[in-house]
């Protein structure tokens, strides 16, 4: 680990990179680093990184379960937000040939960033490992596509440079989201892992003549061996025996989980392996996951069981980590394996993040925010979370078992609701401060006047936005409350009614800093359509808050 920490202070030392997890492998002998910033703070990261890692790993020394061929051995850029993967494949190349030319690492562009066909699979690039060094170096069709300068009159096995001996060859590209992901099975046979994997990847295995296991393989007549492909698009796979664990897993990689999601490829493996007379017992992530890869699996867990998949997030991803066993070997931390929450700042000062009692001594504190358009936005979120609350008794009442999906599709609806609604809680609160720090802008000059005015102006509209937004989606909670008070299961009606009841003060409430802030707009045309939409939307509150109060009066 002092080795790893010498690599990942290297990649931190550059400004705006943030450093999201290191996941080392004692078995594998191999270390997933993932960090995130702006392209070009992270291609700088990179490349500091695999200098490092050329300083401090002698590949001569290395050895580990893992396929490897590089102290660095794969370095893919991957595009979260804002740049797309083609731009990340130009960055890739442009990194793989300054490694090439400033520390002599070879280099293959693999994936998105492949120069040739073939290259695209890492597998190609890496065939034969690092023992394959010279080859890689000196045969024209296994050659990495960016080579250091050779010595003149060519290489031979003892004349390989020093440091390229050191460093081994490094795989640089661009791809999409990949999951690193370990079936655990009750097996300590690689044997079978093996045969699991082969059933399952999408290479498939080897088909053979006369005996299935030892027979002569099948060529065509190109004189290629003849797969049988396996059952899984977009994963790769080998098996082994980790003795960390004293268990043989299938390991794979899962290249696009648009074709093969989590879920699916967790199911396969558990068929194949029971086929097989294997348990598989659990799944170890190895680096960082997606969220919506454990939010697909989580609803179709909850699916297969009947159940709603209108609950909050966090209760689905707990589902998803208990179908499939991700906390087998090691408890599985969301916070730090889901690659969204690393990302997020954890930023104390949020009013959502706050508790009840928090929450309500800060509004009631001498500082005028949060206030009246904040307390709607959180009366909106309460209204909506009382509906789908009545949608989930719903789904689970007893003897309406077939009206499952119909609730389920309901409460999904409550919880989008819900999330926008505590969205805007703290974007009330930010657009007031927006406001006030327009209202704290130098005013020594004309020049400073006239960009203050502006400032206010631009603020004020903001803010009469915001609480518009809230009375929007407060609307929608009177259709949610509408339909379980109509047909939600009649114990909970009075719930449904509440819902409306806060749906209506969110309504009203964030109507009046719609109108406050409008009065305060010098373009006064602005100023009365704001007015006008408010004023229409309150109207039509009224009339939704008792057309469900008059279906709950009706049932109590």
């Amino acid at each position: 680990m002092a080795v790893v920490k010498q690599i990942t202070d290297a990649i931190e030392s550059v400004k705006g990179v943030r450093l999201l997890d290191v996941d080392p492998g004692e078995a594998t002998n191999r270390t997933v680093v993932t960090f995130v910033g702006s392209p070009d703070d992270v291609v700088e990261a990179a490349f500091r990184g695999a200098a490092k890692a050329a300083q401090v790993i002698d590949m001569r020394q290395h050895h580990g379960a893992h396929p490897r061929m590089g102290a660095t051995d794969v370095l893919p850029l991957i595009p979260v937000a804002g740049i797309s993967l083609e731009e990340c494949a130009a960055l890739a190349r442009k990194l793989a040939e300054r490694m090439a030319r400033e520390l002599s690492i070879p280099c293959y562009c693999y994936e998105a960033s492949a120069l040739k066909p073939e290259h695209k699979n890492l597998a190609v690039c890496r065939e034969g490992e690092y023992e394959a060094l010279y080859k890689k170096l000196t045969e024209a069709d296994k050659m990495p596509d960016m080579m250091p300068t050779i010595p003149a009159g060519g290489l031979t096995p003892d004349s390989i440079p020093e440091n390229i001996l050191r460093s081994g060859c490094t795989a640089v590209g661009a791809r999409d989201f990949l999951i690193a992901v370990n079936w655990n099975l009750n097996t300590t046979s690689t044997r079978r892992a093996n045969a699991i994997a082969f059933d399952v990847r999408e290479k498939g295995r080897p088909v053979r003549e006369g005996h299935p296991i030892t027979g002569k393989p099948k060529r065509d007549a190109d004189g290629n061996i003849v797969m049988q492909p396996g059952t899984l698009k977009c994963t790769k796979a080998i098996g082994w025996y980790i003795e960390e664990y004293g268990i043989a897993q299938v390991s794979m990689n899962m290249t696009n989980i648009n074709v093969t999601p989590l879920h699916v490829a967790f199911d396969e493996v558990c068929r194949c392996a029971q086929n097989r007379g294997i348990r598989v017992t659990g799944t170890e992530i190895v680096g960082l996951v997606p969220k919506r890869a454990l939010i697909d699996a989580g609803k179709y867990f909850l699916r297969k069981q009947n159940r709603s998949t209108g609950i909050p997030e966090e209760d689905i991803i707990r589902i998803a980590v208990k179908s499939m066993g991700l906390d087998d070997l090691r408890p599985f931390n969301v916070s730090e394996k889901v690659i969204e929450y690393r990302m997020e700042d954890a930023d104390s000062k949020k009013l959502v993040n706050l508790s009840v009692e928090a929450f309500a001594n800060e509004t009631s504190r001498e500082s005028p925010a949060p206030g009246g358009g904040t307390i709607a936005a959180y009366m909106g979120a309460l209204g909506a979370a009382l509906g789908a609350m009545v949608a989930n008794l719903s789904s689970h009442k007893a003897g309406w078992d077939e009206r499952c999906p119909e609730f389920s599709q309901w409460a999904e609806r409550g919880q989008i609701l819900k999330d926008n609604l505590l969205h805007l809680v703290d974007e009330d609160t930010e657009a007031f401060n927006e406001i006030m720090a327009a209202f704290a802008m130098p005013k020594l000059t004309e020049q400073d006047k006239a960009l203050r005015s502006q400032a206010i102006q631009n603020a004020t509209l903001h803010a009469a936005e915001v609480p518009l937004q809230t009375m929007k989606a407060s609307m929608e909670v009177f259709d949610l409350c509408r339909a379980m008070a109509a047909e939600g299961n009649p114990a909970s009606v009075s719930d449904a009614g509440v819902g409306a009841l806060a749906a209506r003060a969110a309504v009203l409430g964030a109507g009046l800093n719609v109108k406050i802030n409008a009065g305060s707009l010098k373009d006064r045309s602005s100023a009365d359509a704001l007015i006008a939409e408010a004023d229409r939307l309150i109207g039509d509150a009224n009339k939704a808050e008792q057309e469900v109060l008059a279906i709950v009066e009706s049932k109590l």
